[in-house]
């Protein structure tokens, strides 16, 4: 054995002790992973991936995603040893309150992490999102001799992550749009959590991904260092397709009673039982390993990989030169590149925002693509698309063209129907920078794509969604189509926005808002049907910031009776607060377009708004009744839809389930 073939085997058994000790002391987590996969991460890490771990946020460099987020201990030991600011006593601290090291990598958390991972296929998933957005900053920014955007995105995937649906979506996209920049390293061990993988998986994955348009290889040795790094060089100059490696490993590698073993998926070694230490004693052994200390790290490995610091200063140096010779001549492009990244909006966005007047009745869905397309012509950061749907969610970007193999900067995603696969790609993007995404379908396809919104929400992404046919409105499609308890169920994701604009003034207010949010993602909730303008161009957008605003009120502004609405059940509101008003009633009607910023609100605002002193008030909404007890209070009501829908036209659909103006007004005077 040669002195460096030594070193290498120093420092991947320097990773799986690592990881065996977190887990152990954590009493907690995934040791077989790690064990398993320790040698090809170590192959990628030290040969191919450019980082600089002084500078987590470094534009330049590649992107390595773990989407098996159960191996976290892998990830966090390569963190410390390769110079990021995860010290010794982080790992030491695995899984504890405060930590830097939780169960699953999360981003924004731990320095280094490029995605939260952990639900199986997001990361798979967001690896692609991150490869649109690199190609299309590439094809904007890119110029002869200057290679701006040089970025690979790697991902470690298990046998997990490819039985998710999601994982297959967007697989199947990756292979459509020949995205050559993802090389997957797949850690073949054939065992899942229940046993071994054949209970329930026998695909055969690499035929499936060539299938998909993937340029694929098998390595049959995990431990073969040579054969790992020739698959990530070949995978490398692979830039027409997507590369998946399978690489065949085995899970609890070295343990003598959990090699290949479920036991070494999820519990340690030891079992959690102190006379189980023995297996652990014994692990070390196999690798030729100190038995104690724990958490060792020998001076030669961590010299070994702190080249990586060396190695990235460098690599991050030649960049910023190359950057700094393109600012030169390419000044204008410099300048948007900067303001690509920093996630700024140009000077003035706001001023293109398009205004309606009262003869001006639409669909919030239409009223949508037109305040959006005025706002992307002056800013072309923004891109989008919807889960083949764009006519009907209105979500085409005029003036650009698909996004494609031959087309890199076309502005127009087609994701196919692929809910999920777009939720997740649009994490990607986001995390990857540069770019603003919004993506459509029906709202009650939002079910679809749930933990992807979740995934945003978790990461603080200002990912945007456009949510149409939003209620029963949308008629004879019947009640498949017809949201009902979608709206309750999305305002309780913590750190969603939720928008439902009451008309395209409302509409306008609410695509600025959502630009204008940082730190996690937004619904608009647009409708089907037309519906008559309302309210005002003027401060639209903040009057719908505030996420609640009086529209009409009671002379003196001190109501007896206050109702409430929000999207096209506003108009209802408005009609029968005008009616209940010439029987000489004092009515206040309030616009409801999102509870979260509402509730955002100073105190003072929201009292404003909802005097404690009026405890009479009535909500419509056509959905599920459930959220809106919190404004109405024990003495108020709610109109809304607890039960499915029906198929037939929308006009006779309202009057059936008693979303008419007469039903409001019958409602109200019933509080009296």
């Amino acid at each position: 054995m040669t002195a460096q073939q030594t070193l290498d085997d120093l420092c991947i058994n320097t990773i799986r002790t690592l990881s065996i000790d977190g887990v152990e002391k954590a009493n907690s987590g995934h040791p077989g992973l790690p064990m398993g996969a320790a040698a090809m991460a170590y192959v990628l890490w030290t040969r191919y991936l450019r980082h600089n771990p002084a500078d987590p946020r470094w534009p330049g460099r590649d992107r390595f995603i773990l989407s098996a987020g159960h191996g976290s201990m892998l990830l966090y030991s390569l963190l410390h040893l390769t110079g990021y600011d995860l010290s010794l006593e982080e790992l030491q601290n695995f899984r504890q309150w405060g930590s830097r090291t939780p169960g699953h990598p999360e981003y924004g958390l731990t320095p280094g992490v490029e995605a939260t991972t952990g639900p199986l296929g997001q990361g798979f998933a967001m690896g692609v999102g991150m490869a649109i957005a690199a190609e299309y900053l590439a094809a904007r920014f890119n110029r002869p001799g200057f290679d701006l955007i040089p970025s690979t995105i790697y991902a470690l995937v298990s046998d997990g992550d490819l039985m998710e649906g999601v994982s297959a979506e967007a697989a199947s996209l990756a292979g459509h749009l020949g995205l050559g920049r993802l090389v997957y390293l797949y850690d073949d061990n054939l065992i899942s959590l229940d046993g071994p993988t054949e209970l329930s998986f026998s695909d055969r994955s690499v035929a499936r991904f060539e299938a998909y348009g993937w340029h694929t290889q098998r390595v049959e040795d995990g431990n073969d260092l040579e054969a790992v790094s020739a698959a990530i060089g070949a995978a490398k100059a692979e830039r027409s397709r997507p590369s998946l490696i399978a690489v065949r490993t085995h899970i609890g590698y070295g343990s003598p009673n959990r090699h290949d073993s479920s036991e070494a998926h999820g519990k340690p070694l030891s079992q959690g039982n102190p006379i189980g230490r023995e297996e652990v004693a014994l692990t070390k052994r196999f690798y030729g390993w100190p038995e104690e200390p724990d958490f060792l790290v020998p001076d030669e490995a961590r010299a070994a990989f702190r080249e990586a610091l060396v190695r990235g200063r460098r690599q991050q140096a030649e960049w910023e030169d190359l950057l700094r010779r393109y600012a030169e001549e390419y000044p204008r492009e410099a300048a948007e590149y900067r303001e690509a990244l920093a996630g700024t909006l140009p000077e003035g966005w706001e001023q293109t925002l398009p205004r309606f007047s009262s003869g001006d009745a639409q669909a919030t869905r239409s009223a949508f693509g037109k305040v959006m397309n005025a706002v992307a012509a002056a800013v072309p950061a923004i891109l989008g698309g919807s889960a083949d749907l764009s006519g009907s969610n209105d979500t085409t970007i005029k003036g650009s063209v698909p996004f494609s193999k031959t087309a890199r900067g076309g502005r127009n995603l087609y994701y196919g129907v692929r809910e999920h696969a777009m939720g997740a790609a649009m994490n990607g993007m986001l995390l990857f920078g540069g770019v603003r995404v919004f993506g459509g379908t029906f709202l009650t396809f939002s079910d679809y794509m749930r933990g992807s919104v979740r995934l945003a929400a978790l990461q603080e992404l200002p990912a945007i969604y456009v949510w149409t046919h939003d209620s029963i409105g949308l008629g004879e499609d019947g009640p498949t189509h017809q949201p009902v308890e979608h709206l309750s169920a999305l305002r309780a994701i913590p750190g969603l926005v939720v928008l439902r604009p009451a008309d395209a003034n409302e509409t306008s207010g609410a695509w600025a808002t959502a630009l204008r949010h940082r730190h996690g993602p937004t619904a608009l909730i647009l409708s089907r049907q037309k519906l008559p303008v309302l309210t005002s161009a003027d401060g639209a957008t903040e009057r719908v910031g505030k996420g609640a605003y009086i529209v009409s009120d009671a002379e003196g502004g001190n109501p007896e009776l206050i109702l409430l609405g929000t999207g096209s059940e506003l108009q209802l509101v408005v009609e029968a607060g005008r009616r209940l008003c010439a029987e000489g009633r004092r009515v206040r009607v309030v616009s409801v377009p999102s509870f979260e910023l509402f509730k955002a609100q100073p105190k003072e605002y929201r009292e404003m708004i909802l005097p404690r002193t009026c405890r009479r008030r009535l909500a419509v909404e056509a959905g599920a009744s459930q959220c809106w007890w919190q404004w109405v209070g024990l003495d108020g009501d709610v109109i809304g839809l607890d039960r499915f829908g029906a198929s037939a036209p929308a006009e006779r659909l309202l009057v059936e389930f008693g979303f008419t103006a007469d039903e409001v007004v019958r409602r109200a005077r019933a509080l009296a």
